[in-house]
């Protein structure tokens, strides 16, 4: 499956965010989004997702234009930045919902062993955000498309969670954005820059340098 974003263009009242837009992912890799804070990333996987409406936006799966929200199509998932489980849902129910196996999680993850009737808002934020993300990654959805996953985890939990997004690629096509550009880097096999609006294909990571995304030498 290839995934296509062209001609966006958004404004909040008179400011021009997003114009200029285009990316490509594909099942098989992980598309990952830099950019400075507030640069219009994850507005980018708003507008994608349907959650957010721009002024224009053309998006295409397979080439062919996808005329409705993708969350419609039941075709993508979307991890954004804040909590989307309930509060008063237990971790179990929500796992039941989005049809995961909590046998496979605890397998990887045995500390959380003892959380299955749990609240969500008894949670730790990074336990929150640890099941949170390993939900969307592992749901049923082609697409998935994920806002700031490493948010508050640990070391070993990040590790984890790129292990498993360089598995899921496999079968999905992924769309990344984190403020933690070491990881994003690392795992991902396209990465676009998102500068003054626009986006720009990186062939070659000095190339962040030079856009003044990172200071010289940052990468070494």
């Amino acid at each position: 499956m290839i995934l296509e974003i062209d001609n966006v263009e958004l404004y909040f009242k008179e400011k021009r965010i997003l114009n200029g837009i285009y990316l490509k992912a594909e099942t098989g890799k992980v598309t990952g989004i830099l950019g400075s804070n507030g640069c219009g990333k994850s507005c980018l996987l708003k507008i994608l997702f349907g959650d957010l409406i721009s002024k224009y936006k053309l998006i295409r799966i397979d080439s062919k234009p996808v005329l409705k929200p993708l969350y419609q199509t039941k075709l993508a998932a979307y991890l954004p930045q804040h909590n989307f489980t309930p509060n008063r849902m237990k971790v179990k129910t929500a796992f039941k919902l989005f049809n995961v196996s909590w046998e496979e999680f605890i397998t990887i993850f045995d500390a959380f062993s003892p959380l299955q009737n749990i609240n969500f808002n008894k949670l730790s934020g990074g336990e929150r955000r640890l099941l949170e993300t390993y939900i969307i990654l592992k749901s049923n959805h082609k697409i998935v498309l994920l806002d700031e996953p490493f948010s508050h985890l640990s070391p070993l939990y990040i590790d984890h969670i790129k292990a498993l997004i360089s598995k899921e690629k496999l079968k999905k096509t992924i769309v990344i954005t984190d403020h933690m550009y070491r990881h994003i880097v690392e795992i991902s096999d396209t990465i676009y820059l998102l500068k003054n609006g626009s986006t720009k294909l990186i062939n070659n990571l000095k190339e962040l340098e030079d856009y003044k995304y990172l200071s010289i030498g940052a990468l070494d």
